[in-house]
């Protein structure tokens, strides 16, 4: 029989299993709290919280909470960029047995609507710019309450001045409303003490959405063990532990985010520096003064840190860690990333992870000094991987492609009131054991090493053979005057689907029928001929999803668009 973990050989000091405690994510944060009451938890623009404070910002939350009706069982909307009123409203409504269901705060107000209604929310947390919207769909949901923060409520009090001059200036003012209660007025009243929720490890703790590429965005049910397990998993992996800062650019709604730069950094007692929104002038500025040690993104974030004038002049000396996710990771834009660094004092490799939010996010990921050509790495502690034949439970053979399948504690609860999803995703195999199948294809090579290839509903059919985007792009990468490029399948009566790519340049001087020639032959002396674009369409930019993914999707539904505009479609 083969070794379940043939990958354990490559740990190191990480031990094979992890003690977790069976409490909720509050109660796994106090833990912090009691060992470390005096270290740094957050630090926003310069405005801090020791873990002792924390401690007392979220009970006086769950305080205020528990006062307005929210009790054990309920669901509330946290539609927050990643700032202090998001992360001590999501412990506070873990510690009265709440669900906390995170969306993104620039949602449309139809998405919104959906949000509330799939997670049945009567209360949510916004910010003020963001009223209007929930306004829209009140009566059409079941929100009762309405909590608006500001973004200068935690801002020293120079940014704030700074930002109520500009940003702040052009928000709308919030008319009076019974709906509305200001987060400040919350925070500042005395309510009675509230005590926490008997809830168990395994209960319903938060609601995540899926990126709702095909069709409507799936609710993902996590429950604190997930969490805690995927955490704890992340801060022993990286040795993130007191005296550690990891940079938290990722949003608080998506499972990278809250799963590894918030709550990991809180299982292991080090510090989030919390940044609500992304550019690369804004993280090199922090990188700069802050000095983290651990930086996590996707690859087009890491793109943008590498060629931005100020991080090529910043000291980099202070990272222990650099790791990305979410996407696959093109070597070009690892190579440049990782000179910039060698270049500026730093000593780190930009390692691939792998995760989905249906596992809270990475539970699996590069070993430190150990990098594998194209690999997203070896399981974390405690989780179990394989690759099963496409379409069945059974295990292909070390190096065979097939579907990636998962175990452990960090898988999802279910599908939010979607028996059939969930069933076909959580599938008990021979082994007794329930399999979270990914819908991810990939292989394992003889040590345990893994390699995503695609997301399966991604593959291209291309006159019956099987394409694989992630590999066309790779090898566009590798052109010298590709910055950027995405590939898709165009629905076509000959071959069903035809390959094309777009591509971003990075002289656009350079455009020309001339150069899609060129980088057609480029595909053909590294891909066979099925799998190299038939057209290529250049453009300034790509379209990217709220986390920074290209997004694929996108420019297949334009595709399908011009096709139907033209009479061209074939499609179903």
């Amino acid at each position: 029989m083969a070794d379940p973990k043939p990958w354990l050989k490559f740990y190191g000091d990480i031990p094979g299993q992890i003690d977790y405690p069976r409490v909720t994510m509050y109660e796994a944060l106090f833990q912090t709290v009691g060992r470390s009451p005096e270290a740094v938890a957050w630090d926003f623009f310069g405005t801090t919280a020791t873990y002792r404070q924390f401690g007392v910002q979220i009970d006086r939350c769950a305080d205020a909470l528990s006062a307005l009706g929210l009790k054990k069982g309920d669901r509330i909307t946290i539609a927050m960029p990643t700032c202090p009123q998001g992360i001590i409203c999501f412990y506070a409504v873990n510690k009265l047995g709440a669900v906390a269901s995170m969306i993104h705060p620039l949602s449309p107000a139809r998405e919104i609507e959906f949000y509330l209604n799939t997670a049945q929310s009567r209360f949510a947390l916004t910010l003020d710019a963001f009223y209007g919207k929930f306004k829209e769909v009140q009566e059409k949901t079941p929100l009762e309450t309405l909590i608006l923060a500001r973004i200068p409520d935690y801002l020293p009090w120079l940014m704030k001045i700074g930002f109520n001059l500009t940003k702040g200036r052009k928000i709308k003012p919030v008319p009076e409303d019974p709906l509305v209660i200001w987060w400040r007025d919350l925070m500042g009243a005395a309510h009675p003490p509230a005590l926490p929720a008997a809830t168990g490890a395994d209960e319903m703790a938060v609601i995540l959405f899926s990126g709702g590429t095909t069709g409507l965005p799936k609710g993902i049910m996590l429950s604190n063990m997930n969490f805690i397990s995927e955490g704890m998993q992340v801060s022993v992996w990286g040795s993130l532990g007191g005296g550690d800062a990891i940079l938290a650019i990722l949003p608080i709604f998506h499972g990278f985010g809250l799963g590894v730069c918030i709550n990991a950094a809180f299982m292991g007692g080090g510090k989030s520096i919390l940044v609500p929104q992304f550019t690369p002038e804004l993280v090199a500025k922090l990188i700069r003064k802050k000095r983290p040690n651990f930086v996590v993104g996707v690859p087009t974030l890491f793109e943008a840190l590498a060629v931005n004038p100020l991080f090529r002049k910043t000291d980099l000396s202070c990272l222990k860690a650099t790791f990305s996710g979410a996407d696959t990771l093109p070597r070009p834009v690892k190579e440049r990333f990782e000179a910039v660094v060698r270049e500026r004092g730093g000593n780190v490799q930009l390692l691939e992870g792998y995760g989905l939010t249906e596992a809270v996010t990475a539970i699996m990921a590069t070993p430190l000094g150990q990098y594998r050509e194209g690999s997203v790495g070896i399981p974390f502690p405690d989780m179990l991987a394989k690759i099963v034949k496409l379409g069945t439970t059974e295990e292909a053979p070390v190096g065979e492609e097939g579907e990636i399948c998962l175990h452990g504690p960090a898988v999802m609860l279910g599908y939010l009131d979607q028996p059939g999803e969930t069933a076909d995703t959580l599938r008990t195999h021979a082994d007794g054991r329930i399999w979270l199948h990914t819908g991810d294809i990939g292989t394992m090579d003889a040590d345990g090493f893994f390699y995503f290839k695609l997301r399966l509903k991604r593959m291209i059919k291309s006159s019956g053979m099987n394409v694989y985007p992630a590999q066309v792009e790779e090898v566009l990468y590798q052109h010298p005057e590709v910055l950027k490029a995405c590939v898709i399948g165009v629905p076509d009566e000959k071959q069903v689907q035809r390959v094309k790519a777009f591509v971003v340049l990075k002289n656009p001087a350079k455009l020309g029928p001339e150069l899609e020639t060129t980088l057609i032959a480029h595909c053909r002396e590294h891909l066979i001929r099925w799998s190299c674009p038939r057209e290529i369409e250049f453009r300034d930019t790509l379209p990217c999803t709220l986390v920074g993914k290209v997004a694929f999707n996108a420019l297949e539904q334009e595709e399908i668009a011009r096709l139907k505009a033209e009479g061209k479609y074939c499609g179903e």
